[in-house]
């Protein structure tokens, strides 16, 4: 088998959402993999700050932010901020809209004080994974301080919590020139939850400058997700797995459907896919 570059979710596809732990089974398959000389990735909506818990466990590089900051090894192939006006244009439009924002630099996270109030209040059973995660983070406070703390740092990416999609009327229409307005399974609990992402990048994007920095062909690529900031990933890669935990839009896309993160999900598809095999 050609030499496979894969690329990883981290919640609700690596891990469960909120954790920073993945199961043994998808540790044995990852070392295995890349003992056969593939080499995997992370592929996350996630800061540098909120995944480095996860770096010890040996992977290649990172795709973070959604596509914004990408590392091989020691090297940062890739590294996009929001410029100030942008950054003070979308905070103006998100708070004169009553939306909660997150700002996400690479050293850590910085919320509005409301958005903790405001997630306490909602309801999270089900399968939104990126509002579980959220909600878990800021209990276990994995680098998400009060925006009051934020000093200007360099922003890749914005989390915003809406309590309508009418509240994102205005904010959609402003800002999807320059961005992609990325929203979870909306109104799936009464509340809006999404990313803004800046259209200069995204995670396929981070995929394919990966392949052009390392000299593979995008056909040996294969990549993993749940939700729908997976689906350039999903759509850019040579073959695109979809925990049966994920998004119900986004296995419509995939090429394989995997079991869920808690069944051992990814070292099954490692398996089917051959990526364990000499």
């Amino acid at each position: 088998m050609n030499q496979k570059l894969i690329f990883l979710d981290i919640d609700g596809t690596l891990t469960q959402p909120g954790s920073n732990i993945p199961p043994e089974s998808a540790l044995t398959a990852i070392h295995t993999a890349q003992a056969l000389g593939h080499k995997v990735f992370l592929c996350t909506g996630r800061n540098l700050a909120m995944l480095s818990p996860l770096l010890k466990y040996g992977f290649d590089g990172v795709i973070g932010s959604a596509g914004g900051y990408i590392t091989y090894g020691d090297q940062i192939l890739y590294s996009c901020p929001m410029t100030d006006k942008q950054f003070q244009h979308v905070m103006a439009v998100f708070k004169e809209n009553g939306v909660f924002r997150t700002v996400e630099c690479a050293d850590g996270s910085y919320t509005d004080i409301e958005f903790r109030d405001f997630l306490e209040k909602q309801n999270t059973t089900g399968a939104n994974s990126e509002l579980i995660r959220w909600r878990k983070q800021l209990e276990e406070s994995l680098n998400i301080l009060p925006m009051q703390e934020y000093q200007g740092q360099p922003v890749y990416k914005i989390v915003f919590m809406s309590p309508s999609m009418e509240a994102m009327e205005v904010p959609i229409r402003e800002l999807s020139n320059e961005f992609n307005v990325c929203i979870q399974d909306p109104d799936q609990y009464g509340i809006v939850n999404g990313e803004l992402i800046n259209r200069q990048f995204d995670k396929g994007r981070g995929v394919q400058r990966v392949c052009e920095a390392l000299g593979v062909d995008i056909k040996d690529t294969i990549g993993f997700g749940d939700s729908m900031n997976d689906l350039e990933m999903i759509e850019t890669v040579g073959c695109g797995v979809v925990m049966e935990n994920g998004s119900p839009v986004l296995k419509k896309k995939a090429d394989y459907i995997c079991p869920a993160v808690t069944e051992d999900g990814i070292y099954r598809a490692f398996e089917k896919l051959g990526l364990l095999n000499a």
